[in-house]
């Protein structure tokens, strides 16, 4: 099994991540993919349960974004953790597609980079 934890700046960005990488089935039967989203405070709760199962994290780089109106302290109930997890048949399964989700990601992250900063703004706005 491997655990992804990709950090946000808020849910708006989180859940539109999940959204644009759910699309995609994987390719192999033998390989089964789970997407939902967390918050920190929950996060925290699971990786003190888990000790013995580091997940990967990742976190969504500071960008214009972040300078367009978030100051980077999301709320701890804020769900803004996207985590993705996988089961395999193999060890080789599970890296083949664990490395072509973090392709995937990546994509989604740079696209969110150059983009989304409008949303970001707008988001703040709302609040």
């Amino acid at each position: 099994m491997a655990e992804v934890d990709t950090k946000f700046p808020c849910s708006l960005l989180a859940s539109s991540a999940l959204r644009a990488l759910q699309v995609d089935p994987e390719l192999s039967p033998l390989v089964q993919r789970s997407f939902r989203l967390v918050s920190p405070s929950e996060n925290e709760n699971e990786n003190d349960a888990d000790a013995g199962n580091d997940p990967i994290n990742m976190h969504l780089p500071n960008s214009d974004a972040t300078a367009a109106g978030t100051d980077g302290n999301t709320p701890m109930d804020e769900k803004s953790i996207l985590r993705t997890e996988y089961r395999a048949a193999t060890n080789r399964m599970l890296r083949v597609s664990v490395n072509g989700f973090l392709e995937s990601m990546g994509l989604v992250l740079g696209v969110m980079q150059e983009l989304d900063v409008d949303v970001l703004a707008e988001a703040q706005r709302s609040v």
